[in-house]
């Protein structure tokens, strides 16, 4: 229904931004980093997310496109829902988040109020199985060399593609930004950053 919002900042409270569109107020539930880019006052964008249910009409803001799909890849998770999913996202970036699911890093996840273990490993076992069915074909790391795809699959590359992937990049964009990138060498999350500041570029 709604795309995102673009106007003034006309409030900012705990887990809400209200956006004046021309005179109407949009109250946008959402996480800590985006409040942060906010500032009351003055002009702002969020991209939306509106969650209906039976007697459930919210609307939900991020700043980036980036932490929008990361909250609706949580709300994929079964026993996961929006409250849980700005809590995870309030503890840190998209990027963290994506990390935390290939390396199965819990203790991310768990740092969020409300967040136990076992939604934390269940968070990690359906997107991470998920984002591995999605980069495991049609992506060549081997500089056209052809190396046989569990090679590929089972090298840094394929972490960090299914890291981008989490973010809601393309199998297309997810190749172009690795390509330069010494994956051989460098640590996962020096991989991941340096593609995606290549992708922001």
């Amino acid at each position: 229904m709604f795309y995102y919002l673009e106007g003034l900042v006309a409030e900012i409270q705990p887990y809400l931004a209200v956006i004046d569109c021309g005179g109407v107020g949009y109250a946008c539930k959402t996480t800590n980093n985006t409040l942060a880019a906010l500032k009351k006052g003055q002009k702002g964008k969020v991209y939306t997310y509106l969650h209906v249910g039976e007697g459930i009409f919210d609307l939900y803001g991020f700043a980036t496109p980036n932490e929008l799909a990361s909250f609706k890849l949580l709300l994929g998770v079964s026993g996961v829902g929006p409250k849980a999913a700005l809590a995870i996202l309030s503890t840190g970036t998209p990027e963290m988040l994506a990390m935390s699911i290939v390396t199965g890093d819990e203790k991310f996840l768990t740092a969020a109020p409300g967040i136990g273990k076992k939604i934390a490993q269940r968070i990690i076992l359906e997107l991470k199985d998920k984002m591995a069915k999605e980069t495991a074909s049609g992506l060549d790391f081997s500089g056209g060399k052809g190396m046989p795809a569990p090679a590929v699959f089972s090298s840094k590359a394929t972490e960090a593609a299914q890291a981008l992937a989490v973010l809601g990049y393309t199998t297309q964009e997810v190749q172009t930004a690795l390509k330069g990138v010494d994956v051989e060498n460098l640590p996962l999350e020096e991989i991941i950053r340096q593609s995606l500041k290549k992708m922001v570029k």
